[in-house]
């Protein structure tokens, strides 16, 4: 991470004497980005044996609908910026894929390569990763790099998630929502088991003086989408993140850009931070594409976030600031 520091004897002044005083200061800023819902394109070939399952109703929707709403020439565009923005580290809250094929899901490993390795990206399934059962233990093993904790365990197993990585004062927190659903359903599950390992978690990154970052692909907020797409587990979630606090949370799943909040530790709220799909196409019912970038700084109980949002502005595909605010933990 790129620290900046001022020793204040450099300048003169007020600067010169407050360093006869003997002061010195450093500033940490931290700076995040976060995508989602990438949906990488075009389908390859699929067999009638793999249209034999769900895959046919996601298969019905892509020909249909999302193929022509999503334009992955928007993808590179915005991936391109975010790369020109220097994050010290990228989110990606799910959704690589379309129906979890094989070639898809090495498509996408490739692609996430490009973004840069895995100690600086981060990611965590989403339902498209698990459209059909076996999918997600494909994703795992294929984007392992982007998926593993700092104590190198791989995210094969059911105990993978949540796993943490911890770079510069921010902590990094991976759940799975992710799980293969019956037709006509894309729902994501926050099961007990993980809910106690999260919430150990937190309170060891609380203890570190760190600012803590959820990441999940459903949102876990009542009413931020229909009943076939909800989080089951809503209500658990919000307990542990009550307890236990944390600074930030980042979803996708629901293609659309929101901030909500939930309660936190000692009546403090915590950020909800939702995005658009990165490959949206401008024209379609949904919000077009872009990106989240956060600036965080300052230290416990006094962290400050600055938050922008950056994608298509205009009808020629442009990429640039659509909205940017103050977007800190607060009462």
């Amino acid at each position: 991470m790129a620290a900046r520091n001022w020793k204040k004897g450099s300048f003169t002044g007020l600067h010169g004497l407050e360093s006869a005083l003997g002061l010195f200061y450093t500033r940490h800023m931290f700076r995040l980005a976060h995508f989602s819902d990438i949906h990488l394109g075009p389908l390859p070939a699929i067999s009638y044996r793999e249209l034999a399952s769900k895959r046919i109703t996601g298969y019905i929707n892509w020909q249909r609908n999302r193929r022509l709403n999503l334009d992955h020439g928007i993808i590179d565009r915005i991936t391109d910026d975010m790369l020109a923005a220097a994050p010290h580290h990228i989110a990606l809250t799910g959704d690589l894929v379309n129906l979890a094929l094989r070639e898809e899901i090495e498509r996408a490993r490739l692609w996430l390569e490009s973004l840069g390795p895995g100690e600086k990206v981060s990611v965590v399934p989403g339902n498209h990763d698990a459209y059909v059962p076996g999918a997600l233990a494909r994703c795992r093993r294929a984007w392992a790099d982007y998926m593993t904790g700092d104590d190198g365990r791989a995210p094969t197993g059911r105990t993978a998630f949540p796993y943490l990585r911890v770079r510069d004062r921010v902590a990094l927190i991976g759940v799975s929502s992710a799980r293969a659903t019956a037709p006509f359903m894309a729902s994501g599950h926050f099961s007990k088991a993980q809910a106690k390992r999260l919430g150990a978690l937190l309170d060891r990154t609380a203890a570190g003086g760190l600012f803590r970052v959820v990441m999940i692909h459903h949102p876990p907020v009542r009413g931020a989408t229909h009943a076939a797409k909800r989080l089951y587990g809503i209500g658990r979630f919000q307990k542990i993140i009550r307890k236990h606090g944390a600074e930030l949370i980042l979803h996708g799943h629901t293609h659309k850009p929101t901030v909500h909040r939930i309660e936190g530790q000692n009546g403090m709220s915590v950020p909800v931070v939702g995005v658009a799909a990165a490959g949206q196409a401008l024209g379609s019912a949904k919000p077009p594409a872009h990106y989240n970038l956060f600036e965080i700084e300052g230290e416990p109980g006094a962290w400050q976030i600055r938050f922008s949002r950056r994608g298509i502005t205009d009808p020629h595909g442009e990429i640039g600031e659509v909205s940017g605010a103050l977007l800190s933990p607060g009462k």
